[in-house]
């Protein structure tokens, strides 16, 4: 969008705009200028004695660069504090207008007290001011599939019915939960669905525990409830859960091969009569008043109950007579898993959970991989979804930000053909990341993928601003101006156009700073930065820039090649050879 929205602006700005420029601007005739009046000539009148003070102003810094300079220095490491000490995150969590409830029985648990758990949660949903309507679905949850497993989608009223953030669907599902966590019969986790829905199912972290030291399931098993148990002591960590289905009991039959074998049965045979029994088995279809119904085969409900009814089923031998399972075939009472989640190839456990209030999902990570560090050897973790790809964001961020500025340097460069006046253009930067920093800081916002849009934005934003000085001052300079003259003459005839086209974008930015509804977090949070980055951008840099550029041409007087094609470009028929004070 940034890119397709710039290329559109340089296409109108070389093309549409000399034209409408021609048109609408009319010369003024000497003796014909008349001062305005009313509100706009104050404004006009207010604002030269303003751009007079400051003129002044910028001249006192100038005799007093180093110190300047000195500020300036305090002012980055400012910058460089706060960045580190901000919060990181991914994506801001978004009120996408509903809810959903996982709901979670104990192994073995039956269909009916999965229901009677369900009634709860839907007689607590539903008192809810905020909520519209709620739909349950039994035997199907983020877990995995079976009869103790339950999910319902909460669906909330309009965001213009649920004004303020203690009616948003995140302040919902933190009340539920404290509410919910009293049904002793099920584990009941409401959860804000992810600001992307392709990378997972509900919003905080997806952590995946992994055996890759072969240490078995048993250990696996135990090293996820020892971590569940340091997860739960930490104040950084809230919600924090396993994300699958238990161990439930199972019944083992172990069949006795020799005795099989003696007996004539084959392991065919007892699979056959095992899956039609338990299972079952399609035979044919036949028509029954014209219609065409299937032949299924099962035993029926009462003759498979219990372990007994097991071993009076009958697989048939070699001639074909029938031999009951028990002849063979003794059962006993098991554990065993349910599911088995592999995570690249490795034996692996699932583990999801949020921060806890006042903490981010960058500081929630930290504080996971601090706390899987104390298992025993061989036990290892790797993140998934959203939490893979706030990690993999946070480690590109210093090289986006790198290349940001590297990109805007070579374009000055370019322009100006010279290495020395751009750094004048890129010290500024560091002048709009504080407000940037400090913004986001204020409104409790985290370093997300927002912010680094708009820590970028104001990079090229803050540049524009110094730009507009700097190209003033460079000709003024070449015209044969000292570099004292040339800076504070720049900066008094570019201070309007910066104010005003600074006042322009940040009043532009003020409705995502004070959005609401839907999508509103985003977009607060790219306002946010934004809006913080154009206020001290501008309000520091029309009083640095000026000290930048004398400073580096103090430093980097130029080559005498730039001074000939300076003073060329003002005086065409002047002969090559000659210097702006030939000129003078």
């Amino acid at each position: 969008v940034m890119v397709a929205s710039i290329a559109f602006s340089a296409f109108m700005a070389l093309s549409l705009t000399p034209a409408l420029c021609a048109t609408l601007l009319k010369p003024v005739e000497a003796g014909h200028h008349v001062e305005k009046r009313g509100f706009f000539g104050w404004f006009n009148r207010s604002f030269r004695r303003t751009a007079h003070g400051y003129e002044g102003f910028v001249s006192r810094m100038l005799r007093r660069a180093p110190w300047y300079l000195i500020l300036y220095g305090v002012i980055g490491g400012v910058v460089a504090l706060i960045y580190t000490r901000l919060p990181t995150s991914f994506l801001p969590q978004e009120d996408q207008g509903y809810i959903i409830v996982n709901v979670q029985l104990p192994p073995g648990a039956t269909l009916e007290r999965t229901t009677r758990v369900m009634e709860q949660v839907e007689g607590f949903m539903l008192k809810q001011p905020e909520v519209q309507s709620m739909v349950g679905v039994l035997g199907f949850s983020f877990s995995g599939q079976g009869q103790n497993a339950g999910l319902a989608f909460v669906t909330l009223k309009d965001w213009d019915e649920r004004q303020g953030e203690e009616h948003g669907a995140g302040a919902i599902a933190g009340r539920a939960f404290g509410a919910l966590s009293g049904i002793r019969d099920a584990f009941i986790f409401p959860l804000s669905p992810p600001p992307i829905p392709e990378l997972g199912t509900a919003s905080g972290f997806s952590f995946r525990l992994q055996d890759r030291g072969g240490n078995g399931h048993e250990k696996l098993i135990a090293a996820r409830n020892q971590l569940l148990g340091l997860a739960a002591k930490s104040p950084v960590l809230t919600q924090v859960r396993p994300d699958g289905l238990e161990d439930a009991p199972q019944l083992e039959l172990d069949v006795d091969r020799d005795k099989a074998q003696a007996l004539g049965v084959s392991f065919e045979a007892i699979n056959s009569v095992l899956s039609t029994s338990l299972g079952s088995s399609y035979i044919n279809d036949f028509p029954n008043r014209g219609r065409l119904q299937r032949v299924i085969v099962q035993a029926d409900a009462p003759a498979r109950m219990q372990p007994e009814d097991l071993l009076r089923l009958n697989a048939f031998g070699a001639q074909g007579r029938p031999v009951p399972l028990s002849a063979f075939a003794p059962t006993r009472w098991g554990a065993g898993a349910m599911q088995t989640v592999r995570y690249n190839g490795y034996p692996s456990m699932r583990i999801s959970g949020s921060a806890a209030p006042g903490y981010s999902s960058g500081a929630a990570m930290d504080e996971m991989e601090r706390l899987a560090s104390q298992l025993p050897p061989g036990f290892a973790f790797e993140w998934t979804g959203q939490s893979r790809e706030e990690k993999l964001a946070g480690a590109q961020a210093l090289i986006l930000y790198g290349f940001a500025i590297l990109a805007v340097f070579l374009c000055l460069a370019a322009l100006y053909e010279s290495w020395s006046i751009p750094l004048s253009v890129i010290l500024v930067v560091p002048l709009g990341v504080l407000g940037v920093l400090v913004a986001t800081l204020l409104r409790g916002y985290a370093n997300d993928v927002y912010f680094q849009v708009g820590l970028i934005t104001i990079i090229g934003l803050s540049a524009k601003n110094a730009i507009l000085i700097i190209e003033f001052a460079k000709d003024l300079q070449a015209q044969g101006k000292n570099v004292i003259e040339a800076a504070l003459t720049a900066a008094h005839l570019r201070f309007r156009p910066i104010i005003m086209t600074s006042m322009a974008f940040g009043l532009g930015v003020l409705p995502l700073v004070l959005a609401s509804g839907a999508g509103a977090a985003s977009q607060r949070a790219i306002g946010t930065g934004v809006l913080g980055g154009i206020l001290t951008g501008t309000a520091l840099a029309v009083f640095f820039v000026p000290v930048f550029f004398v400073v580096v041409r103090g430093i980097f007087h130029g080559s005498e090649r730039q001074r000939k094609l300076y003073t060329h470009e003002f005086d065409p028929e002047m002969p090559r050879g000659a210097t702006a004070g030939d000129q003078v």
